[in-house]
């Protein structure tokens, strides 16, 4: 081997201290970081840190054996794509069928030369590594030659506000939340954030469908002088609940009408978080729900809307879950209120866009479980 492939770090999992001593040293001198776990317990701990490339667990294990540990992995969103190959002392037809049920690309006998688990990994993770490279490239070529996108290059020019957005993929692929700002008046401003259920390609795929009948909806609504955002979600999810194509496929939206002559924004929700206005004249923060339910659910889905009077100084904040999720070392957790209290902080009477998005950026990338999507309105 002249060159290990780009996926390098392994997680070695086994009860023996001594195997995993000779294993690593062999990983280490092939050119791979290697980590070790006495425990698949510790391996979970480590991973809360420290995502591997890949991992080799040993079966036979006290507490959590390594079909419970696999089963414990795959119901983490920001660890279940990892490779996973089984070790162990014996041979077991049914063993190795429900590993390899489990996604485990590979079983391995540790009476297998050293030298041949190490070949044998590399070429796995570089047939992998190239296999994710060559599908995200394709799809990415697709994209760029149909210039399609679901997140826009700038924020728009509003005559009295500043708007601001940040956008951030899970592991630099395209997922399902979509912005867009659509100006249908010089009077009024539509401003979309949504998300659709799912990760990665097939959440962004299904995006440009919601996206579409979104701004269908706006345009139509507008033409015959329907400005009402919660007027708009409702024949948004009606159309959407009867499109076979999009069954049982759920997205939440905010939509956000902005009145340039009354410095009115209308706020309507479908199944969003809460929207956080920050008052400048009495420095106080409001939290803003709507009780409308995730798009595609019900037919009916009930859409409320409300009205925010925008003074100079206010601000408004939009997000998506992906900025209130994070992953720990018990799984993905969200925690809508640590946020505010965080935008709390930061926010003051004058445009406090950059220092949020500062504080976004510094999130360590192993907890970052989604995409992560915020909206900013300022108003001058």
């Amino acid at each position: 081997m002249t060159a290990t492939p780009t996926l390098k770090k392994i997680l070695l999992v086994d009860d023996n201290p001594l195997f995993l001593k000779m294993m690593a040293k062999a990983f280490n001198k092939a050119g791979f970081e290697c980590v070790i776990a006495h425990s698949a317990n510790e391996a979970i701990r480590h991973m809360a840190t420290d995502v591997p490339h890949a991992i080799l667990s040993d079966y036979q294990m006290p507490i959590m054996n390594g079909i419970e540990f696999r089963k414990y992995v795959l119901k983490q969103p920001l660890l279940k794509d990892i490779p996973f190959i089984f070790l162990t002392d014996f041979s077991d037809k049914d063993l190795v069928i429900t590993g390899l049920g489990l996604q485990a690309i590979d079983y391995v006998l540790k009476d297998t030369p050293v030298s041949v688990i190490v070949t044998k990994l590399y070429n796995l993770l570089n047939t992998v590594s190239k296999q994710r490279e060559l599908s995200e490239m394709e799809v990415k070529k697709a994209a760029a030659a149909l210039n399609i996108r679901t997140v826009p290059q700038k924020a728009p020019d509003i005559e009295g506000y500043e708007i601001n957005f940040w956008h951030q993929t899970f592991q630099d692929i395209p997922g399902g939340d979509f912005i867009d700002f659509i100006p249908v008046t010089d009077r009024f401003n539509f401003i979309i954030l949504g998300d659709v259920m799912g990760k990665k390609w097939m959440a962004w795929f299904l995006s440009f469908s919601f996206l579409s009948y979104i701004r269908a909806a706006v345009r139509f609504g507008v033409s015959s002088q329907e400005y009402s955002p919660a007027g708009i979600l409702a024949k948004v999810n009606e159309i959407i609940c009867g499109d076979d194509a999009l069954k049982d496929i759920l997205a939440t939206l905010s939509l956000l009408m902005v009145d340039k002559e009354t410095n009115q924004i209308t706020y309507a929700g479908a199944g969003d978080l809460p929207v956080i206005h920050y008052q400048a004249k009495t420095k106080k923060f409001e939290q803003l729900r709507c009780s409308g339910l995730l798009l595609g659910m019900f037919a009916d889905g009930q859409y409320d809307e409300k009205q925010i009077d925008m003074r100079s100084g206010d601000q408004l904040f939009i997000f998506t879950d992906g900025i209130i999720d994070y992953a720990t070392a018990d799984g993905a957790k969200s925690d809508y209120n640590l946020f505010t209290a965080q935008l709390e902080k930061l926010t003051g009477s004058s445009n406090s866009f950059n220092k949020v998005k500062q504080f976004l950026i510094q999130h360590p990338p192993h907890t970052v479980v989604d995409d992560s999507s915020i909206i900013h309105i300022y108003k001058k």
